[in-house]
């Protein structure tokens, strides 16, 4: 099969090198097939799933047509999730580093109003964020899309699944008539055909293949068979027989994550939960724990996932099965990455038999079933993160960089650079990730000490592993 490289587009010498030096040579088949209908500013759908690449081939686009010397408005890209419309601003900042000037300005919720009004007052070339906080934007008349060029909807199916259809038509209605707009989905439902006909012109259709080829050597795949009232017990079971140390637990209602978080928690497995009721400030946090390995297990919904970037995720579990086959695709496609090995579990009770008939019939592959009584169980299993997240009262805007805090916790607390992980500083508050067994030296030094002179304010987020938890981990030590 011929290469496909970025070479071989008509990219500007800025983009190629932002390229070269992210390590991209070689298109994805979904940019393959998609690049050169947005370069030729077509409409285009494309249909594909996470990680096929599709980010980077919108935002090469878009990129591509700006014009850096006119501070206006020119690309806008509307996203879900706030988790993804991050990914999505990072992608474009990266793609646009060897380009001068690029601003990129993030509008979404959770964040405060007046800071983004005043870096849209100061001039940007793109616009990323979500439908309601744009909506608020052009309502108070501080977003002005009379320069638009490029719309992109990314994952236009979820922000339906959300409730925003009436503000994407509201937010559309605002826009020139003469723009190129480019809609991604991994799913095409009729009323993603629908608002397709009425926001685009004869848009080039992009559907990318299924990820079953990689993923049939990657992930092992089984479904169990259970009565609904085992649900609970097997859940349990397929932890003490595969112990992971990370997991993801798929649930199709936000109630269902939450019995499921405290379900495992019950059980010494250390789990959170995310889902569309989470105030912004509790998903950062606990996408944050189980980023840096502060809480191993993540229960979430599928609207909630969408946009988690997670490299290596040892098993993902159906706790109950989809509707539909591209969510269950989507769903185990979270596990066995970059050519890792994955498992993903479906537990299936008889009522759901049809909906595996579906994703058999979807993926083209007969489903391995198994029984309960094939695990072999571990009571004394437990799992808890390596680490555990303390939250500082400082960030940016006090000046305070990664380098203090590692200075100050290898320094005057004096602990090992080992025993930190994961440092991230937000504006007003900061988050570092500290090994469990030097979580007492790290507080006490916090607690009382200072960061760059300055008196600070700690806490540790999340759980305390239970007495059960300590018990069953000194008598590991002695059994080693």
């Amino acid at each position: 099969m011929t290469r496909a490289l970025f070479s071989s587009l008509p990219l500007s010498s800025f983009q190629l090198a932002a390229l070269d030096g992210l390590g991209y040579t070689e298109m994805t088949p979904v940019q393959a097939q998609s690049l050169p209908a947005i370069l030729a500013r077509k409409d285009v759908i494309i249909q594909a799933k996470t990680g096929s690449g599709k980010t980077a081939a919108f935002a090469i686009g878009l990129l591509n047509h700006l014009n850096p010397r006119h501070f206006g408005v020119q690309a806008m890209v509307m996203c879900p999730t706030r988790e993804l419309a991050d990914q999505v601003g990072d992608a474009i900042r990266q793609l646009a580093s060897r380009m001068p000037n690029i601003k990129v300005v993030m509008l979404c919720g959770g964040k405060p109003f007046g800071p983004q009004r005043d870096s849209l007052e100061h001039g940007t070339h793109i616009v990323v964020g979500t439908p309601g906080r744009i909506q608020d934007h052009l309502q108070r008349r501080t977003l002005d899309l009379n320069g638009l060029t490029t719309l992109v909807l990314d994952e236009a199916d979820r922000m339906l699944d959300m409730g925003f259809a009436d503000v994407m038509t509201s937010i559309t209605a605002c826009l020139p008539k003469a723009r190129q707009t480019l809609l991604l989905s991994a799913t095409f439902p009729d009323d993603i055909k629908k608002i397709s006909r009425s926001i685009q012109r004869n848009p080039v259709s992009i559907k990318a293949e299924t990820v079953v080829a990689q993923d049939e050597i990657t992930i092992t795949q089984l479904f169990f068979e259970i009565q609904k009232y085992e649900r609970d017990t097997a859940l349990i079971a397929l932890f003490e027989h595969y112990q992971p140390q990370n997991a993801m637990v798929f649930c199709n209602t936000k109630k269902q994550c939450d019995e499921v978080a405290s379900l495992l928690h019950a059980q010494n497995i250390e789990a959170a939960a995310i889902h569309g009721d989470l105030e912004q400030r509790q998903r950062d946090q606990v996408l944050l724990q189980f980023a840096n390995d502060s809480c191993p297990v993540l229960i979430a919904s599928d609207v909630a996932a969408r946009g988690l970037d997670i490299p290596a995720l040892e098993m993902v579990v159906n706790f109950e099965l989809p509707r539909d086959a591209d969510t269950y695709i989507h769903r185990i496609g979270r596990t066995g990455r970059a050519g890792q090995s994955g498992k993903a579990f479906s537990l299936v009770t008889p009522a759901e038999a049809p909906r595996m008939r579906v994703i058999e019939d979807h993926l083209s592959i007969i489903g391995i079933c198994d029984q309960l009584a094939s695990l072999n169980r571990d009571p004394n299993y437990y799992l808890w993160g390596a680490m555990t997240t303390v939250q500082i009262d400082a960030g940016r805007r006090q000046k305070i960089r990664p380098g203090d805090l590692l200075g100050a916790l290898t320094g005057d607390a004096g602990l090992d650079a080992s025993a930190i992980g994961k440092i991230t500083i937000g504006d007003n508050v900061s988050h570092v990730a500290i090994s469990r067994a030097a979580l007492r030296q790290a507080m006490n030094y916090l607690s009382h000490g200072k960061v760059k002179g300055r008196a600070i304010r700690v806490r540790q987020l999340g759980a305390t592993p239970s007495p059960l938890h300590s018990r069953q981990r000194d008598a590991r030590r002695r059994r080693s």
